[in-house]
């Protein structure tokens, strides 16, 4: 594990690399046409995942997210895995990121070339305007907007704080919510370098509707789905990186 693990980072880094020239043609191609080409670089990372370490996935319920896009997306977060398979089955997905990643040379100037909503998230009230604003936006042109409810990576296992701003701007827009469980963490850890080899389960969820709800019930049906359907997941496959009861 640990030499396919080194071999994954040096390759993925590589690939990185050879992906200069595709970002300065893309820059040059509407929007929808240099997204697909951008992208192809989280592709290149799926199938280095898949075929040097040994990370595999399944996907279920997709049929629910509505084709023509425009649906608020809010995934658990527990790896680098799903930034790079969500846009591969989601609309021009305009992921809302912290500002800081704009700054990593290379990929930061890719995150511009697909849109990305980034925000300054010591900003408070400011970002969540700016999630508002620029989330509607997205939304408006067809596009998914993807939202980590709990704003970073977390453990297996670890205690939930789903922050209100992916159900309030659903709210605001009148657009459908689609919660989404995924275990990639327990092959693809945030902490520890090693990456195991497995399946990482997707799972979307039944869209929810918020006509006629406020934010914080649409908030509390996203948690208390996900979450259960984590816990599911826990169950059924394994999870070696899980936090005991006793860290949670």
């Amino acid at each position: 594990m640990w030499l396919r693990t080194v071999c994954f980072y040096v390759l993925g880094t590589l690939s990185l690399i050879l992906h200069i020239p595709v970002l300065l043609i893309s820059f040059t191609r509407p929007l929808e046409r240099r997204y697909y080409r951008l992208f192809s670089f989280g592709r290149s990372i799926l199938w280095l995942a898949r075929h040097v370490t040994g990370i595999r996935y399944e996907v279920q319920g997709l049929d629910q997210v509505p084709k023509e896009g425009g649906s608020v997306v809010l995934p658990k977060h527990q790896s680098t895995w799903e930034t790079m398979f969500l846009p591969t089955v989601l609309r021009l997905a305009a992921f809302v990121l912290k500002r800081e990643l704009l700054r990593i040379p290379i990929f930061g100037q890719g995150l511009q070339g697909i849109e990305a909503i980034a925000i300054d998230r010591a900003a408070g009230r400011q970002a969540l305007e700016q999630i508002m604003e620029k989330g509607a936006a997205a939304l408006a042109q067809g596009r998914d907007v993807v939202i980590f409810p709990e704003g970073t990576r977390t453990r297996p296992g670890a205690r939930p704080h789903y922050r209100i701003g992916g159900a309030k701007l659903a709210v605001h827009a009148k657009a459908t919510v689609i919660p989404v469980a995924i275990d990639s963490g327990c092959l693809w850890p945030k902490q520890g370098f090693l990456m195991r080899p497995g399946t990482i389960h997707v799972v979307f969820g039944p869209p929810v509707e918020t006509e006629g709800r406020t934010a914080s019930e649409v908030n509390a049906i996203v948690q208390d789905w996900i979450e259960t359907k984590q816990e599911e997941l826990y169950q059924r496959y394994g999870c070696p990186t899980r936090l005991p009861d006793t860290a949670r």
